[in-house]
């Protein structure tokens, strides 16, 4: 393949470290890695040639405009998470701003990194979203309406992650995989309860090799550009019981902890609840209709089940917990590397 001129931003978050590691030692592509703060970057960026760290705000964007116009490629990471001005100013204004800037002709693809918190399980917008999300739900929901309108948005794929994992030495971890171990800490009470719910997963290393893939191979014409990632579904339940014979730990009885018993401690103990919690918490069941990961494109999977979720989250089947370095110890704005 021609090497590309490639845009990442957010390449410091934990998503961004992966893929970024990724192209660089898969890949010729130079690469423009955009990051506030050099210093939380932890792969090695002096490994080869054509490798070029950009350090700078998303929301001053403006100031790489001539340098934009000369990218073959985006996959854009950044995100920010507290602060509903910062919020919509960086997921919204300023992403939309960038892929403005981005020259329709020369640029072949841009990747963009939404959630898949705003779909229904049909893989259509999910209203509520829009309405009781999080500033951070919200601010997906708007951007993907908007891009839509661009100029460059027949060339815009975009990927929409289900839980994500991720973090190793020199990577920082996601939410989710710090985390982890805490729930594997309760598990001999988890064990005995029935849980009405269902998920998917997908880890940081998997998601890079899915965006390598659509680097060289974007979707072909007519095939939706819109693509959820995770691995397959799985209920609550099953995860519990898949962890359980992971640990070797025996579930005698399973009660059901059901809706009414919740609302009932929520009321009890005067639980303040937000509208997009709530929501999530009759709602349940966030699966999707279709979804892609490595095994979609007959590619290595590296967490394909939760069994390895726990086994690359450092849980040992003595439940013991392997403490891997971290680098993490970051704000959650900085986790995703805006």
């Amino acid at each position: 393949m021609t090497p590309k001129r490639i845009l990442v931003t957010g390449a410091s978050g934990c998503i961004g470290h992966y893929i970024s590691e990724k192209l660089i030692q898969e890949t010729d592509h130079e690469l423009y890695l955009l990051v506030r703060n050099p210093d939380k970057l932890g792969v090695d960026t002096t490994v080869r040639p054509g490798i070029n760290v950009l350090q700078g705000d998303q929301r001053e964007i403006e100031k790489l405009a001539d340098l934009l116009k000369t990218m073959d490629g985006a996959i854009l990471t950044a995100t920010a998470w507290g602060g509903t001005q910062e919020v919509f100013d960086v997921n919204v204004n300023k992403t939309i701003r960038l892929l403005e800037l981005l020259d329709p002709v020369k640029c072949q693809q841009a990747i963009y990194f939404s959630t898949a918190s705003i779909l229904d399980r049909n893989n259509e917008l999910l209203k509520a979203a829009g309405e009781l999300g999080t500033d951070y739900v919200r601010s997906k929901y708007d951007c993907l309406q908007r891009i839509s309108k661009l100029a460059i948005a027949p060339k815009v794929t975009i990927l929409f992650p289900t839980l994500v994992l991720g973090g190793e030495a020199k990577k920082p971890f996601s939410h989710l995989s710090s985390g982890i171990s805490e729930v594997v800490n309760w598990i001999n009470l988890i064990r005995f309860f029935q849980l009405d719910g269902s998920f998917h997963f997908i880890h940081g290393r998997d998601i890079a090799t899915v965006v390598k893939h659509l680097l060289d191979h974007p979707p072909e014409p007519g095939r939706s550009r819109q693509l959820v990632l995770g691995a397959p579904g799985i209920t609550v339940n099953d995860a519990i019981t898949e962890t359980c014979a992971y640990l070797n730990r025996k579930i005698y009885f399973r009660l059901p902890l059901s809706l009414w018993l919740a609302e009932v401690f929520i009321v009890l103990f005067r639980v303040q609840m937000a509208a997009w919690d709530r929501f999530c918490m009759t709602y349940r069941h966030f699966i999707y209709k279709e979804f892609v990961n490595p095994a979609t494109f007959d590619l290595p999977f590296y967490c394909a089940s939760f069994t390895d979720v726990l086994k690359v989250s450092g849980i040992l089947p003595d439940g013991a917990v392997v403490k891997l370095p971290e680098i993490v110890a970051q704000s959650s704005n900085e986790s995703t590397g805006n």
